[in-house]
């Protein structure tokens, strides 16, 4: 925590605004579209029900297609599922980890070949980083179909000058509790397209129609973030700033002292971006190394630091198992090599110096115990 949350939230309890609207409410959607430069943000419970909510904006029903990244957590495809929608996953490249416009390119091809383009693409920008938002946005827009950016990891990133979250038709962040700021749960819906943003507001509060009494002409969803947590927020953002020189020089401490062993490749910044690098993750070549991402995961385990793989992509999860893929190209699937190869390690915005040395430390102890025990059992 800030520090400054606690006056926010006794403000909500002095004034008696603890529901699900109020002045933190009002605030914190004002300050984080003046933040990203987007004309409009509505408040959620999560940043899934924001994508949720986006779907639906869209009129994404049942047997509609949605293309969506593979390589990230499940939240973002699940409200495809809510919708009764078929997703169909994108692989990422090499060079963000994100998105390939390639794989994407050779979707929208086969869909045009079906009669059947998707009613919307989901980009994902992973750990911080964005995703190549000229290329994507330049086919997305060749087609026609919207883009939702989900940035639920990469809020204060930029990318060539403009804010992650504000390209698509829709933007998605989460205040989730391990996020760069938190809510402890929450999520912000942005956009430039005010009245579909009030119409957000209307389906996140159940799609209570104006009337004296309770009154519902179509489905909504209790979507809207209490006035509490959102004062929660407002006092976050206040350190926001802060937080991201804190990852950011978290990276570059591993990074200076771990990418020059043997097979250890950090993620990239893609040129003309800036990433909140949210997450410092790399990559382990086991040949070069001498030494798997799992026996470093162990080694770290028994030393009582968590660290962890890189996602799964979504499209070798066994409640996906059955839907379409595109790889980035014939010979390579980029997120299965990198799930395979990934490791994301310790990066909380206040690690200690003496932290930051201790998994170093143990990441080294266990490249060269490797080491030595391959020496003494191998032949010469």
């Amino acid at each position: 925590m800030s520090g400054n949350e606690q006056k926010y939230i006794n403000e909500a309890f002095e004034t008696n605004w603890i529901a699900p609207l109020g002045p933190n409410v009002d605030a914190f959607e004002r300050e984080i579209a003046l933040y990203i430069g987007a004309s409009e943000a509505v408040a959620v419970s999560s940043g899934t029900a924001a994508i949720h909510l986006a779907l639906s904006l869209l009129e994404v029903v049942k047997g509609d297609k949605v293309f969506c990244s593979t390589l990230t957590f499940i939240a973002s495809a699940n409200p495809i599922i809510y919708q009764g929608a078929e997703p169909i996953f994108i692989d990422s490249e090499p060079e963000t980890w994100n998105m390939s416009p390639e794989a994407l390119e050779n979707a929208f091809e086969d869909a045009i070949t079906d009669g059947d383009l998707p009613k919307a693409v989901i980009v994902v920008n992973l750990y911080g980083q964005s995703a190549k938002m000229d290329e994507i946005t330049s086919i997305c827009n060749h087609y026609g179909v919207p883009i939702i950016e989900d940035a639920a990891e990469s809020l204060g990133s930029v990318y060539k000058g403009k804010a992650s979250g504000t390209f698509g038709k829709f933007g998605v962040f989460s205040f989730n509790g391990n996020k760069i700021i938190t809510t402890s749960g929450g999520g912000m819906l942005v956009s430039d397209d005010r009245e579909a943003l009030q119409k957000a507001r209307f389906l996140a509060t159940q799609a209570r129609d104006a009337a004296p009494h309770y009154q519902h002409s179509q489905i909504g969803f209790n979507y809207r973030l209490s006035n509490i947590l959102a004062g929660i927020g407002r006092a976050q953002l206040g350190v926001l700033e802060d937080r991201i020189t804190a990852r950011r020089a978290i990276f570059q401490r591993y990074f200076e002292d771990l990418s020059s062993l043997p097979g250890f490749t950090f993620m990239p910044e893609l040129t003309d971006t800036f990433s909140n690098r949210w997450l410092t993750a790399l990559t382990i070549n086991e040949k070069e190394a001498g030494i798997s991402v799992k026996e470093i995961l162990r080694s770290l385990s028994e030393e009582n630091i968590e660290a962890r793989p890189v996602w799964k992509p979504l499209h070798l999860q066994p409640v996906f198992e059955k839907k379409k893929y595109y790889p980035h190209n014939t010979q390579e699937s980029v997120s299965e090599t990198l799930f395979n190869n990934g490791l994301c390690l310790p990066s909380g915005s206040n690690m200690t110096e003496k932290d930051i040395d201790t998994v170093i430390h143990y990441i080294k102890k266990a490249v060269i115990y490797r080491k030595e025990r391959v020496d003494m059992f191998s032949v010469k």
